[in-house]
């Protein structure tokens, strides 16, 4: 049995805009088998057999996109994210593939136990594919060697409090231990770190969100990232990653890394990307996430850095927190949680702002879906429309708008910085291995479907 797709507008490996072309799926094993630069329109509806026919048209055929970078509650709190509402919200926006964070479970994915804990939690849930960062602690080393041979893509750790007991930050002598077991690893940096020389803090209004920036400075950033550069120096092997870089003033330090051959890439999201701290209300509690939204001329270098190749991808960092935990009836900063809920919202969020800066779809997706396979090695299967890949494809239109708003959120707990906002562009279909993971014409998207998304 096949899948055919055929579009007048495909986005295809190394190209910046979308060609005429067709693609077709096994959908026995979920490959792509096929790719040639065609319309074919209808013409395929005449063969006849086992075809499953999708005619686009207009519409733009683009890789399904990974998001590397995830936050899901399960097993733990039911209240919060979990892998069925989670992975429902990814498919919506199209991404196919996501990797889930080790550290808001319970139990953490810390060692080869807890993940296979995490794995059983989440068969049958899921639809779009799942894998998981295993968390890198203090006294768990020896647990990472049998954490990949489990499956993990790599590692997670905090070089700052978390605030959360069965996750501690490590010291700069647990990363040797960890860094000495992990030679072709990747290990991931929540880059933010307190030391003697970072600006004391003082708590004055708590509501003020500009005292909660001051409260999170960029040079626990750049603290961070030069500790991290200087690890990389000494285990050349270890693939360094900073997460969610929000604090610019880091670029140069980067820059001057990644031009000595340094095996380090770096990721931003969205929030950092499509908002400003100077829109930010007081006591909007919302908008809270570590590091910060920062100032829009620190934006703007963001945006500069991406476009440059010094920041190599895009990721949510999507929040699985509850409500009430936001504290938005107290508008306190300190208090309340961190993150920022916008779990299938990436690509419209990105489009939207690329096209007033003059980028072309073409470097969006590779920063949300190739540079993102490439970090969770999964670039030989992951993130581009080629023979021998798996079959995700997202059916997509650039050109309408929506305002944000409850009704079109699939996440679990409906608070984000973005309701009210007017984006573009609107994804119609999504298929994971060339089965429909989400169909905009169905009730809900998905009503009659089942999950078949895969565990990595």
């Amino acid at each position: 049995m096949l899948l055919t797709v055929t579009s007048r507008n495909v986005l295809l490996p190394d190209f910046d805009l979308p060609r005429p072309a067709t693609v077709n799926v096994d959908l026995r094993t979920g490959k792509i088998i096929e790719v040639f630069l065609e319309y074919t329109g209808d013409e395929a509806c005449m063969k006849g057999g086992d075809l499953h026919f999708v005619d686009a048209g207009d519409k733009v055929v683009l890789p399904g996109l990974v998001d590397a970078h995830v936050h899901l509650e399960e097993p733990g709190n039911q209240d919060w994210e979990g892998f069925w509402t989670g992975t429902q919200a990814a498919a919506a926006g199209g991404v196919t593939a996501l990797i889930d964070m080790p550290i808001d479970s319970s139990p953490p994915t810390t060692t080869p136990r807890n993940l296979e804990t995490k794995r059983r939690s989440a068969c049958g849930q899921c639809w779009v594919d799942v894998g998981f960062w295993g968390g890198a602690i203090p006294q768990n080393q020896a647990e990472l060697g049998p954490l990949l041979s489990a499956g993990v893509r790599g590692f997670k750790c905090f070089l700052i409090d978390t605030g959360i007991e069965e996750f501690p930050r490590v010291s700069e002598s647990d990363l040797h231990a960890h860094m000495s077991h992990l030679e072709n690893s990747v290990m991931i940096f929540h880059a933010e770190m307190q030391t003697a020389s970072s600006p004391a803090r003082h708590r004055l209004n708590p509501r003020s969100y500009q005292e909660f920036l001051s409260s999170r400075p960029k040079e626990f950033e750049v603290d961070a990232i030069n500790l991290i550069t200087r690890l990389q120096a000494v285990y050349p092997s270890v693939s360094c990653h900073i997460a969610h870089l929000s604090a610019a003033a880091a670029l140069p330090i980067i820059r001057a890394a990644k031009d000595r051959g340094s095996k380090l890439s770096v990721e931003t999201c969205f929030h950092y990307l499509c908002l400003s701290a100077e829109d930010i209300p007081d006591g909007a509690t919302e908008y809270k996430c570590t590091p910060p939204i920062r100032e829009d001329s620190n934006r703007n270098l963001l945006w500069d850095a991406l476009v440059d190749g010094i920041i190599d991808c895009v990721v949510s960092d999507h929040s699985p927190c509850l409500i009430e935990m936001k504290r938005l009836e107290h508008g306190d900063f300190m208090e309340a949680w961190g993150g920022v809920s916008s779990l299938g919202l990436g690509l419209s969020l990105l489009w939207t702002e690329g096209r007033k800066r003059g980028i072309s779809l073409g470097p969006i997706i590779r920063w949300m879906s190739t540079k993102n396979a490439e970090l969770a090695g999964l670039s030989s299967t992951k993130g581009q429309l080629k023979v021998g890949y798996d079959g995700d494809l997202v059916i997509w239109d650039p050109k309408p708008e929506f305002k944000v708003s409850k009704d079109r959120l699939y996440f679990k707990n409906k608070l984000t910085p973005y309701e009210g906002m007017t984006l573009r562009g609107l994804v119609h279909k999504t298929f994971v291995r060339g089965r429909l993971a989400y169909d905009s014409a169905l009730q809900d998207g998905f009503t009659g479907l089942q999950p078949s998304g895969e565990l990595l």
